[in-house]
């Protein structure tokens, strides 16, 4: 039977693959050891979500800090997944500052010890590794821009459609978090290109979905949906809020997961977001959660922005459309943000003020 072993499984993609894949009959297993609620406290917490999962046919739960060199080599060894799907992570672009070795343990050496591990024990495995358009550092931001009403766009016709694998990842400031997730990007290319093994780095934009357990530094959509819904003041950070991400629903994730698995390639490079279509700026993001909440946004501005933040980026599918011409984004935005907005609507109030007071 088909196995898959997926990493970060109590994650917002994690868990979605994980419950893609056992609904077409895999062997589930999933490494999580909630280290989000460790980097973010209890807010992160995802434990419930792997309560959730444990319900699910076929899927096996492994309590492992994947910095664990010597326990990932052994899970690897015994289980010899067909398929891998390394989606763990420390995923702050901020919180990486205060955390370096943390950081880099997590992102870089924590994807070394899933790599070596699969080429020891299943080189044929394909290996998907969820990477960040934080690699490409804060070069988008040289791209000359427009300024509209409620958004920054690009001006440069070259861009229309977003931004591109070729686009460049040096000479740039990429936060330590952008950093240690390059060194990862770059290790899982060079396995695929080096060993010939089948890799894939995908590039996320906005990776969101009902899910996502989302924090002040970590959960754009879902994070400023909550704040809306319990009228906390949300902080927007420089740019005048029309700073513009692209948006993907992680089950549309889940499903590139899939073909990829189903026919892979050797080391290459996706850019995976929602692409010009499921874009918006933070003000576009109020507009949108209060048209579905009802409830005005709070929020306070800060006319400083993060350190090598985005002021616009957009991913351009059109490689991984010419590769793989069966899959096309399937959630549009509103209907993204209402299913976030629901989800957080209905998770348990308790649950949810502990965190909030914690």
């Amino acid at each position: 039977m088909n196995s898959i072993l997926i990493t970060g499984s109590s994650g917002l993609i994690g868990s979605e693959v994980a419950t893609f894949f056992s609904r077409l009959g895999f062997i589930v297993h999933g490494i999580d050891n909630n280290q989000r609620a460790a980097f973010f406290g209890p807010q992160g917490d995802t434990r419930w979500r792997q309560k959730q999962l444990e319900e699910l046919p076929g899927f096996r739960h492994h309590e492992l800090d994947i910095r664990n060199r010597q326990g990932v080599l052994a899970l690897l060894k015994t289980l010899r997944p067909t398929a891998i799907v390394h989606t763990a992570a420390q995923p702050s672009h901020d919180h990486a500052a205060d955390i370096p070795f943390d950081d880099f343990d997590t992102n870089a050496g924590g994807t070394l010890n899933l790599l070596e591990a699969a080429r020891q024990f299943c080189p044929e495995a394909p290996f998907v590794h969820m990477s960040t358009n934080k690699v490409y550092g804060d070069r988008p931001n040289l791209i000359p821009l427009v300024e509209q009403e409620t958004r920054w766009d690009f001006a440069d016709p070259a861009y229309a459609n977003g931004i591109g694998e070729n686009f460049s990842i040096d000479q740039s400031k990429h936060s330590l978090f952008g950093a240690s997730k390059l060194a990862a990007d770059i290790m899982v290319q060079e396995y695929g290109r080096y060993f010939g093994m089948p890799t894939c780095c995908l590039r996320g934009g906005c990776l969101t979905g009902p899910n996502h357990s989302g924090v002040e530094l970590h959960g754009f959509l879902s994070y400023l949906a909550k704040c809306n819904l319990e009228q906390r003041e949300y902080t927007i950070f420089g740019y005048k809020g029309k700073q513009v991400r692209d948006n993907i629903h992680a089950e549309d994730v889940a499903r590139f997961i899939q073909a990829f698995v189903q026919t892979p390639r050797c080391g290459e490079v996706y850019n995976l977001g929602g692409g010009r279509e499921n874009t918006c700026s933070i003000l576009e993001a109020f507009a949108l959660v209060q048209a579905v909440s009802g409830k005005a946004q709070r929020y306070r501005y800060i006319d400083a922005p993060r350190s090598g933040d985005h002021i616009c980026y957009y991913s351009n599918l059109d490689k991984i459309k010419e590769h793989y011409p069966t899959w096309a984004i399937t959630r549009p935005l509103a209907d993204i943000v209402a299913e976030i907005v629901t989800a957080w609507q209905q998770r348990p109030l308790a649950t949810t003020t502990q965190r909030n007071r914690a």
